[in-house]
């Protein structure tokens, strides 16, 4: 839709919300302990671990408008880390896209026909501005086509293991719109993207993972393009959330009262079918959360509602060590040793295991041991030799509660490798060989003992 008219309607929301506040309060205690999203379907993830700490309706399907252009930033980042595009290689538009760039009900910057554009400043219209031209533009360079790029945007979804989603454009419009410059689409004429909150979160720490340089042009609030052409087109970035617009506040001072600390990401997106998403990402003193709204009902509540869930995330939760390096299991601090110099070896934790974690409850978690069943015979011991450092077995981090933590991805654990502390050479033949004898006299003199016992 046209960014003015969203920018009056803004203006309007805030000052109404502005004069509503005055006269409504929030019990903090409430807020602290309950969390009441207004969205159709939320989600909280530690962007580490991929942990859920908070979810609504996460698994079900609903339009994701422009949050779409996060695979098509994944599938552009993917192609050009494969060395298959350049961010210099030119694109030259043709007068479909073209006309379709003109189109003032659409977020766009103008293409003109014939013109070259950078696979790199069309990437930027495509992050900051959310401009769907430059979008199809991408997915003509990456795919060839259109239609071959969402069967690329449908594969690659499987590939990531997400499970309720279905890409039928590149952008994240609906067909209709779509079909008022181009004959063909895929799917129906009205048909949208869609995906669950989670598959979105799934995506998106995928994305942060894969190509952290993404925040690099997500973070950025304005940036022009075409600078110097007489298709000179200042893009502001439709996250208001954003620490860099206080910068210029003088031109959008509404948008300061929703800048969040620590927020760098990631991709906002709006449709009469899809309401108003919203995939943020904010980072403070080391720990990254993402959180997802989807179908709220205004540009302003969709932020408002990413502030309460990061608020929540920020508040409630902080990263804590909960098994330290070297840290041994009761009970497991050895394992016995077979044909060694010694008869067992110390055992203990590679590395330490740091873990988002809710206030108060660090030592609500216990810890199993599993033995590399490569590495130790049915007896459970291992066989010599042993190299310090050698892997033999992992450590899983549980609640102490019924229950097992929430992920992202299935069967998804906390665990941290156990290792050998020290070497343990294999024993030469002789001593092998007077361990034999030895066991051979030791089992028959237990043989004898246990008869001559029971003559008494």
């Amino acid at each position: 839709m046209n960014k003015l008219f969203y920018r009056k309607l803004a203006a309007a929301s805030l000052a109404m919300i502005m004069f509503f506040s005055l006269f409504a309060g929030i019990n903090k205690a409430e807020a602290e302990t309950a969390l009441d999203v207004n969205a159709s379907g939320a989600i909280l993830v530690d962007a580490d671990t991929g942990m859920i700490l908070y979810e609504k309706n996460s698994e079900t399907a609903l339009g994701i408008a422009s949050m779409t252009k996060m695979m098509t930033e994944y599938l552009l980042l993917e192609a050009v880390k494969e060395g298959k595009v350049k961010w210099n290689q030119e694109y030259v538009v043709s007068p479909d896209l073209s006309k379709m760039s003109h189109d003032e009900d659409l977020s766009n910057v103008y293409l003109r026909v014939d013109a070259k554009y950078k696979v790199e400043d069309l990437y930027a219209a495509m992050a900051i501005e959310s401009a769907n031209a430059a979008t199809i533009a991408i997915a003509e360079v990456v795919g060839g086509s259109e239609a071959k790029f969402v069967e690329m945007m449908n594969n690659k979804a499987a590939e990531l293991g997400l499970e309720k989603y279905k890409f039928v454009n590149s952008t994240g419009l609906n067909n209709r719109d779509m079909l008022k410059h181009f004959p063909e689409v895929v799917g129906d004429p009205d048909e949208e993207n869609i995906m669950s909150a989670k598959d979105v979160a799934i995506l998106a720490s995928r994305l942060l993972h894969d190509f952290p340089e993404v925040l690099e042009t997500s973070s950025i609030p304005e940036k022009t393009f075409a600078k110097g052409t007489e298709d000179e087109f200042v893009m502001d970035n439709w996250n208001w959330m954003l620490e860099g617009y206080e910068e210029i506040a003088d031109r959008y001072p509404n948008y300061q009262q929703f800048v969040y600390d620590g927020l760098d990401g990631l991709k906002t997106g709006s449709t009469p079918f899809a309401g108003y998403n919203f995939t943020g990402t904010a980072s403070r003193d080391g720990q990254r959360y993402i959180s997802v709204v989807m179908n709220t009902s205004s540009q302003s509540e969709r932020f408002r509602e990413t502030r309460k869930i990061l608020d929540f995330a920020f508040n409630n939760f902080k990263k804590e060590e909960i098994i330290p390096k070297h840290y041994q299991v009761k009970g497991n601090k050895t394992l016995p040793v077979i044909k060694g110099k010694e008869n067992q070896v110390k055992i203990y934790t590679k590395d330490a295991v740091n873990m988002v974690v809710k206030n108060g409850e660090k030592d609500n978690f216990k810890t199993s041991l599993t033995l590399d069943k490569k590495k130790v015979n049915k007896q459970g011991e291992l066989t010599a030799p042993i190299k310090k450092g050698e892997k033999v077995g992992t450590l899983t981090i549980q609640p102490k509660e019924a229950g097992n933590l929430g992920f992202l991805t299935k069967g998804s654990q906390i665990k941290v490798d156990v290792i050998a502390a020290e070497d343990v050479e294999k024993a030469n033949w002789f001593v092998l060989m007077m361990r034999g004898i030895g066991g051979f006299f030791g089992d028959l003199w237990g043989g004898i003992s246990s008869t001559v016992k029971g003559w008494f």
